[in-house]
């Protein structure tokens, strides 16, 4: 799969994200990037910021939280296209709800990681 199609299915995926839901992001910008980090290479995608739970009147002023979905590794572990799509969906909420304040630990629970 090529990056501008993998690029359009991060986008889809955020345009599935329910509109309640996605007025509530802040300060927050979702990239694509070609690979994990070295000391984990197998990783889909994280979240850096500042979840919206632990902000407060102090927060401001702060470059944006981001939520990066790496392509090389979701590519590597899908058989199909829609393989790719769905694990790039679930990718995209599990990242999301790292930015509402929502742990791994509940993420597992709800069958989002």
């Amino acid at each position: 799969m090529e990056r501008e199609e993998f690029d359009h299915l991060v986008e889809q995926a955020l345009a599935d994200v329910p509109t309640e839901l996605a007025a509530l992001v802040e300060n927050c910008v979702i990239v694509v990037e070609d690979d994990a980090p070295a000391e984990e290479p197998g990783l889909l995608g994280f979240y850096d910021g500042v979840p919206l739970t632990e902000r407060d009147t102090g927060y401001g002023g702060v470059l944006p939280d981001r939520i990066v979905v790496f392509m090389n590794p979701t590519l590597a572990i899908c058989e199909t296209r829609e393989d790719v799509v769905e694990e790039v969906t679930i990718t995209v909420v599990h990242e999301i709800a790292h930015h509402f304040g929502i742990d791994d630990d509940r993420l597992h629970e709800l069958g989002w990681a």
